[in-house]
């Protein structure tokens, strides 16, 4: 038995990384569930602050389990350099990015432009970052999985807007996808050498100290003493659910699965999305965005059913060296 596995049985193989899919797949509805968790939120808190919130307050906790499930959180000077431009350039300027794209433009545009590119451009550029092939099966899959999205996402009230009006949203949405593509690619290469919840410790961190500026003008629009239960949930479920357990999860299961795959995965969003609008604010379901949902899973079972990974990984190892930050 120890042999047949050795020799990489496809069936053992795709077996194994059942999880990593299943922990992608956790993480995408998790995000796409949020939209309608947060919207309300979103009419106490200007959306910077509360996103500075979330990643903010999310910092403490990271560092802490770090402490207690690996005994140190210090990295060298030089990979916390890296992660300060990761930080700053994958969660500032990325989620401001999101923010005012969604503002100069429609929520179905922000959402096409947003999510549909951002998994191609992972596959076109990972062989820069990692040893990762694009393989037949994950065109075809891909393929159909954006397909699926497109019909999500048009599928619903708004439709594609192109008026000149929306250009300038419309350039944002898609530079996220280009933008987001690469910050997921700069964190493959770290993650050879150090854990995925070392990684995301640190480049949250910085992402949260770059986003504090943008905010100032924030804090005291707020009725801090009027705030409820509701807002406090809110936060709590942003903070541990979709920022600590998600961020680690979703990078743990893109190392083992590899960046091109795993990203084809975020069309879970908008789709989730969806159904967080029905069971919120009773928003319809088109007849075209369940064609766009079976398409979609159709596809993204396509994907995962490559019966063994070409991407060649090194194994993590925890790597202690002199200059590190304690």
């Amino acid at each position: 038995m120890t042999r047949w596995r050795e020799n990489g049985d496809d069936s053992y193989q795709m077996n194994k990384n059942l999880k990593y899919y299943a922990g992608l797949i956790a993480v995408a509805a998790i995000w796409g569930a949020n939209f309608g968790v947060s919207r309300n939120a979103l009419e106490t808190f200007e959306p910077v602050l509360f996103t500075f919130l979330r990643f903010g307050l999310a910092v403490p906790f990271f560092f802490l389990l770090l402490k207690w499930k690996e005994g140190s959180v210090g990295l060298p000077w030089k990979v916390v350099l890296q992660l300060a431009a990761i930080g700053l350039i994958g969660v500032t300027g990325l989620e401001i990015a999101v923010m005012y794209s969604i503002k100069y433009t429609t929520l179905a545009n922000a959402s096409l432009l947003n999510v549909a590119p951002w998994p191609i451009f992972a596959a076109l550029f990972a062989p820069l970052f990692v040893k990762e092939s694009f393989t037949r099966r994950l065109a075809v899959g891909g393929a159909a999985a954006i397909v699926g999205v497109t019909f999500i996402i048009l599928g619903g009230k708004e439709g594609f807007n192109l008026s000149s009006d929306h250009m300038i949203g419309n350039l944002l949405a898609f530079g996220v996808s280009v933008v987001g593509a690469l910050f997921n690619l700069s964190c493959m290469p770290l993650m050879k050498r150090y854990s995925p919840l070392r990684v995301s410790a640190w480049f949250i961190l910085f992402g949260s100290l770059f986003m504090l500026p943008f905010t100032l003008g924030s804090w005291g629009k707020v009725d801090w003493s009027g705030l409820g239960a509701e807002h406090y949930a809110t936060l709590v479920y942003n903070v541990v659910v979709c920022t600590i357990v998600a961020f680690v999860v979703w990078n743990a299961s893109m190392f083992k699965i590899g960046a091109a795959r795993s990203n084809f995965f975020r069309y879970v969003v908008p789709a989730t999305a969806v159904v967080a609008g029905l069971l919120f604010f009773d928003e319809s379901i088109s007849g075209w965005q369940i064609v766009g949902a079976v398409f979609m899973a159709a596809g993204l079972v396509w994907i995962s059913m490559e019966k063994k990974s070409e991407s060649v990984r090194a194994p993590i190892r925890m790597e202690t060296k002199e200059g590190a930050v304690p």
